[in-house]
């Protein structure tokens, strides 16, 4: 197939992967409907791919990974800066120049009898001033039919490229999947990404994490915008105005669920709804007016399917419903659906478990789906999907939230008391660790802003950007910084606070502190609301108001404890910027 673009420094950077890599042919991916429909029907005479039953789930299909490979792996992912200084002391650091060379012996002929799949795609509405453009080379139809729906692909994001050499450079080689040789490397002062060894999303499909955060936050950090793990959310209320947040957690703190949340039935007979921009990456920058604006970088949603469900989040479930890709979840084969934990009380009798084996849920101890299987869904599937989701400008952030699991330590909801407060607050961030991840679960981790996986630099020079961009807003401007924590629990270890669709309670009074319209209790932590600023109406069966008390809460001798976790995490940067070691100070003194 003839070469889509005469861009110079793309067609070098092709001619040089394909002598490394020697593919049987090469195909271009133009986004056409009518290749797709080709590629899947490839992928499912292979077996790669499993279509599933059309008339219940249109073009949905079925994918499973090697059982080796089922998760980002943290273990193996490095930031290949020229000094470790630069990848800083939160990030695996390998020498670009060994880096190179170990790659590219790994990678050398991987694609003999293969295909190479070229895959230009935008970060981003095409030709936005906020949107990035990459170029992924694989050998995985399963890689290119999820990037399709996971960002904008195709002959017109070539266009918007023209001759320019600011582009992403992305290779991706299964090789043999040995976990062994597993590697995925982050070149950031040469916008360049190499994963080998790998079929699973996180790993492979490099428009996700490895460009959107970690070549994007470094690209943020020296052209002065925010790559940051974030969702967008617009809070509309009965006036019809809507206001955006944008929302930092740790996986497994409901993230999707706050993205796409429905407010109790009160709210929503008033008028109040949630529109979700995003579920997970937010890049901002300062717009005309002075604001900071924010664009979903991605197209689509790439999910936990466990724990899925009508009541706890009823529009990811719908947007899963049509042309989405499951991957390591449960085969109903009665009626060639999907079934994962979560989803409702009727597992089938009748399937194949994640590995492809057997399966009778109804009986069986074994889990059908994978702790960590995942939807990929198009972002215009789901009911709920913001009318600015494709708005080249982004939307104007009110807020912004950072939040965690913490069991006894932080309120239901604190407000910074300024811009770099609120930097501190993002950097002492801290939950407990989930199946996303592989590692142990349930260990309280410190996770700054959720980046700690995801920074493509020196986390304290990543602070210090922060602190730089709000040095640079007016403070009328500025989003007002907060801290939210659904799980707070009792003494006998029961939660406090309902959650789901009753969180939009928050952001209700969020939305109302940014706006000046209540007041505050200022503690040692910072500005907790008074307890009947946050509406219960509904929900007094479940949260009486000493209860809402307990939640709101601030335990100075919890929080003296807290400091040495904090100092000790802080203790591992050199570079750790005088704001912060300013704030720790104040807060030690106010617990005082």
């Amino acid at each position: 197939m003839e070469n889509m673009t005469t861009n110079k420094s793309v067609l070098s950077w092709i001619n040089e992967k394909v002598e490394l890599v020697k593919p049987e042919k090469i195909v271009w991916i133009d986004g056409s409907q009518e290749q797709i429909e080709a590629l899947r029907a490839e992928a499912c005479s292979t077996g790669e791919m499993i279509k599933l039953n059309q008339e219940l789930l249109p073009d949905c299909y079925l994918h499973r990974t090697a059982v080796n490979d089922v998760a980002r792996v943290e273990g193996r992912t490095f930031i290949c800066a020229p000094s470790k200084e630069e990848a800083g002391p939160t990030n695996n650091w390998m020498d670009p120049a060994e880096a190179y060379e170990m790659l590219y012996a790994i990678a050398k002929d991987s694609y003999k009898g293969r295909t190479m799949y070229v895959i230009p795609y935008s970060m981003g509405p095409v030709g936005s001033q906020f949107s990035k453009i990459g170029i992924e080379l694989t050998d995985s139809i399963y890689v290119v039919l999820n990037m399709v729906i996971m960002t904008r692909v195709g002959t017109s994001v070539l266009e918007a490229l023209g001759d320019s050499d600011d582009w992403v450079r992305g290779l991706h080689c299964k090789c043999d999947i040995d976990e062994e040789k597993r590697y995925i490397c982050h070149f950031p002062q040469d916008n360049t990404i190499i994963s080998v060894n790998s079929g699973y999303g996180g790993n492979v499909l490099l428009g996700k994490k490895c460009f959107a955060l970690r070549i994007a936050s470094y690209q943020g950090k020296n052209e002065g915008w925010q790559a940051e793990h974030m969702l967008i959310l617009g809070l509309q209320k009965p006036d019809g105005e809507i206001r955006y947040i944008c929302a930092a957690f740790p996986s497994a703190c409901g993230k999707t669920n706050l993205a796409m949340l429905i407010p109790p039935e009160g709210y929503y007979k008033n008028g109040y709804r949630v529109w979700c921009v995003g579920d997970d990456i937010s890049w901002i920058r300062k717009g005309a007016d002075g604001r900071l604006y924010a664009i979903n970088p991605e197209n689509g949603f790439f999910g936990v399917a466990p724990g899925t469900n009508e009541k706890s989040n009823p529009n990811a479930l719908a947007s899963t419903r049509k042309g989405t890709i499951f991957t390591n979840v449960a085969h109903n084969l009665d009626n060639n659906t999907v079934w994962w934990e979560g989803l409702d009380k009727n597992p089938p009798a009748n399937a194949m478990e994640w590995k492809g084996n057997p399966w009778n849920g109804q009986e069986s101890e074994e889990k059908g789906a994978h702790p960590n299987s995942r939807f990929t869904a198009p972002a215009v599937n789901c009911p709920c999907i913001s009318s600015e989701f494709e708005n080249p400008n982004g939307v104007p952030i009110s807020a912004i939230v950072f939040g965690g699991r913490r069991a006894k330590l932080a309120p239901l909801v604190y407000q910074s008391r300024d811009w770099n407060h609120g930097v501190f607050v993002g950097s002492i961030m801290a939950s407990e660790t989930t199946a996303a991840a592989s590692g142990a679960v349930g260990v309280v981790r410190r996770d700054p802003m959720a980046m700690l996986p995801f920074c493509g630099y020196n986390m304290a020079d990543y602070w210090q950007h922060w602190i730089n961009i709000g040095a640079g807003l007016d403070a009328d401007k500025a989003p007002k910084i907060f801290n939210v924590n659904w799980f707070r629990k009792d003494d006998d270890g029961n939660f406090l606070w309902p959650g789901f669709g009753d969180n939009l309670r928050v952001l209700d009074w969020i939305i109302d502190r940014c706006e000046g319209k209540v007041d505050a209790v200022e503690t040692s932590i910072g500005f907790v609301p008074k307890a009947e600023d946050i509406n219960l109406e509904g929900i007094e069966d479940e949260v009486s108001e000493a209860q809402l008390k307990e939640i709101l809460s601030v335990d100075n001798a919890l929080w003296a404890d807290e400091i040495a976790g904090i100092e000790e995490f802080y203790g591992k940067f050199d570079r750790l910027p005088a704001t912060l070691k300013e704030e720790l100070e104040a807060l030690k003194a106010n617990i005082k």
